[in-house]
């Protein structure tokens, strides 16, 4: 991806930096019968006046999808790497996937967050190599038990459901292909909503009544989502979240200072389509919880540098009605839910769009 420009100053800054009101001063040899007032300078509430529009988006199954299906990359993987093709199906796989899934998001809560800053665990990377091993080891013991296979493994212990040994580079394969463009696919209507966005902020950020535009993402994820999306080909600022100096130390996918998460840095050599990227993983907290949606709030703030965020709108948009609609809203944003095939139809929400580009008129049109 090519590299990109900073971008410019908003207008207001512009006028504040160069346009100041001329102050009173005397010449001192021509004295003036009457001094001339200094102009007044700007009032808060005039700066308050400039709304700023901070919008963000869910990543999976909102930005982008898994392309083909997951269980389907797993047993092509497999595949690849020469298990059986009898015994690694997508349906085994899918089947394996949810208990093991499940289970690990039970011992280790958001990717084992608390027990990395306890420096015990590995991180992202583990908890996917895990959830990997253990997907394969239940379709294999299974495939081996229902066949009346023995292997080296039954032999040697008898928990052979989790010593099934898989082929060297299977799970790092893995992990690098769901981190990039290639285990993924942008939506159809991601493309043109950004490149409206991006048109808008290149000419001053005005879109609607709103003078300044901010996005940024709020997802229940690891830290891969900006690599998957920059990988996509969307432009990706460096901001992230900032919960607590261990949050800065969490091992993860992604390599950054501790400014770039909060000093603001997000903004990079040219406009960002995504300004800031809040994941559980590194907010310490998930959705429908408000906090992740204060932490984007205050990210937003400091990207900014605006103090005051009496003039701000906030919105957010996602694909799951209790975790981005109803959270959202709980947390005084507004919230709306994009229905993605025919879940609109049994969705209980106010606000309903189809697609993202269905969100531009509704943003232009805030009073």
């Amino acid at each position: 991806m090519s590299a990109v420009n900073l971008p410019a100053l908003p207008q207001s800054i512009l006028k504040k930096l160069f346009n100041k009101p001329s102050t009173y001063y005397l010449n001192p040899l021509i004295q003036p019968s009457s001094p001339q007032k200094p102009k007044k300078e700007k009032t808060a509430m005039t700066q308050t006046h400039k709304r700023t529009l901070l919008l963000t988006l869910d990543a999976f199954e909102t930005l982008f999808h898994p392309r083909p299906s997951v269980p389907e990359q797993y047993a092509s993987a497999a595949h690849h790497f020469g298990l059986p093709k009898t015994a690694i199906t997508a349906e085994r796989v899918l089947s394996a996937f949810k208990p093991v899934f499940k289970a690990q998001s039970q011992a280790r809560p958001n990717y084992g967050r608390d027990d990395v800053i306890r420096g015990c665990y590995g991180g992202p990377r583990q908890w996917w190599g895990e959830i990997i091993r253990g997907t394969f080891s239940r379709v294999l013991a299974e495939h081996y038990h229902y066949n009346n296979i023995t292997t080296d493994s039954d032999n040697n212990n008898s928990n052979s459901r989790s010593q099934v040994d898989l082929p060297d580079g299977l799970v790092g394969y893995l992990l690098d292909r769901f981190a990039s463009k290639e285990g993924y696919a942008l939506y159809d209507d991601v493309g043109p909503f950004f490149s409206h966005i991006r048109a808008v902020k290149e000419n001053g950020g005005r879109l609607g009544p709103f003078e300044r535009v901010v996005v940024g993402v709020v997802s229940n994820s690891d830290d891969r989502v900006p690599a998957v999306l920059k990988s996509l080909g969307l432009r990706v600022g460096d901001c992230r979240a900032d919960e607590g100096v261990d949050s800065m130390r969490l091992l993860g996918f992604e390599e950054r200072s501790s400014s770039e998460m909060t000093e603001g840095s997000g903004v990079n050599d040219g406009v960002s389509d995504i300004d800031l990227v809040i994941t559980s993983y590194e907010a310490g907290v998930e959705k429908p919880s408000p906090r992740i949606f204060e932490v984007a709030r205050r990210q937003a703030k400091a990207l900014t540098r605006v103090e005051d965020l009496g003039g701000w709108t906030c919105v957010h948009v996602g694909d799951d009605v209790d975790k981005d609609y109803r959270a959202a809203v709980g947390a005084g944003w507004d919230g709306y839910f994009l229905a993605r095939g025919d879940e609109a139809r049994s969705a209980d929400a106010d606000n309903v769009i189809r697609s993202l580009v269905d969100l531009i008129p509704m943003l232009e049109a805030y009073r």
